[in-house]
């Protein structure tokens, strides 16, 4: 399959590239970035991968999937731009700034025959593939805790399709919906900040009750000057704790790559393993493998016919369906319920 990339900033350089080249199934086959620094980048990193100035030509030449990672603003324009050229797409995340907005670009893709899928690659992150292996040894679940703090005041998302919510949101929203089920309540807390473009969510606090029964609880910020990750599971017979140092995004922002490192890459150092609290004491948990790249390897399989999309669609709408109703809740003070667990 002939992959390009819309998009070559810090999300098309360190989240995509590495993984489409560490996939099976797949050749990058055109990066679209007009910066010239970026430019620049790639003809180091990717000696010989063509560039071009736009999606459009792009798409001329081919390609049998794009992966669109522009700023969320531009996003919808390019995935319908894609679907319309009978092309399938991966769009980042948020793919688009409200539920409503989602179903719309689903709809266009269906009704153009070709798949939409949206990059939820924190499903393959090494912390909640070891807290999914390891939920069988708590008992009972009854709810989960997953804080991730970052001290990047900086690289807050603004405007009217920014926000944390939408940002990171998107990711722990969807960690909990794939570890948990769906949801049927939601109420959620956000600060702000003002900026140059409006005013914009800068932390949240979510917590949302699943159908199953369980509880969980998401929450980030990018303006309080903290680094940490925390996952904490608590079941009728145990609790599981661990704070990872995203292995993964910090091997890939400092220049290392999977496909250099292949089996070796994804797993947390061991000072990082998470704990298991039972009566029976104390024990460490290894930790399971983290590979974005996988991601991109089960895409090519679907494309080919040959298993499930990673992330399908409608599950993404869920996500944005949840975070809609998080900014209900934290606007006018209340639980939102969200009908048939979606």
């Amino acid at each position: 399959m002939r992959l390009g990339l819309v998009g070559y900033g810090d999300g098309g350089r360190h989240y995509h590239a590495p993984f489409i080249e560490a996939a099976d199934g797949l050749d990058l086959a055109g990066v679209v970035t007009r910066d010239p620094q970026r430019r620049a980048q790639l003809a180091r990193e990717y000696p010989g991968v063509p560039v071009y100035d736009s999606q459009r030509s792009l798409l001329e030449t081919g390609v049998d999937v794009v992966t669109i990672t522009t700023p969320p603003g531009t996003r919808g324009e390019l995935v319908l731009e894609a679907v319309a050229a009978g092309v399938h797409v991966v769009a980042d995340k948020p793919f688009a700034p409200t539920a409503a907005a989602g179903r719309e670009l689903a709809e266009a893709a269906r009704s153009a025959g070709v798949v939409l899928t949206v990059y939820q690659n924190r499903r393959w992150d090494a912390d909640i593939r070891t807290l999914r292996a390891t939920l069988g040894r708590l008992g009972d679940l009854q709810r989960v805790e997953s804080r991730f703090d970052l001290d990047q005041p900086g690289l807050l998302e603004t405007g009217p399709h920014g926000g944390l919510l939408r940002d990171m949101g998107s990711h722990l929203v969807d960690q909990m919906l794939w570890l948990l089920g769906p949801v049927v309540a939601v109420h959620a807390a956000l600060d702000w900040t003002d900026s140059p473009d409006g005013r914009t969510d800068s932390a949240f606090d979510v917590s949302l009750a699943h159908g199953s029964g369980v509880r969980s609880r998401v929450s980030s910020t990018k303006l309080n000057r903290l680094d940490d990750r925390e996952l904490r599971a608590y079941g009728t017979a145990g609790t599981y704790v661990c704070h990872s140092t995203d292995v993964q995004a910090q091997a890939s922002l400092a220049g290392r790559r999977p496909a250099d490192l292949g089996e070796a890459w994804g797993y947390e150092p061991e000072d990082a393993w998470g704990s298991l609290h039972t009566a029976g004491g104390v024990v460490p948990v290894p930790s399971e493998r983290g590979a974005y790249q996988d991601y991109y390897t089960g895409l090519a399989a679907a494309l080919r016919g040959e298993g499930p999309v990673p992330v399908p669609v409608d599950e993404a709408i869920r996500t944005l369906e949840v975070l809609d109703a998080a900014r209900t809740s934290a606007t006018e003070g209340r639980v939102v319920p969200l009908q048939d667990g979606t």
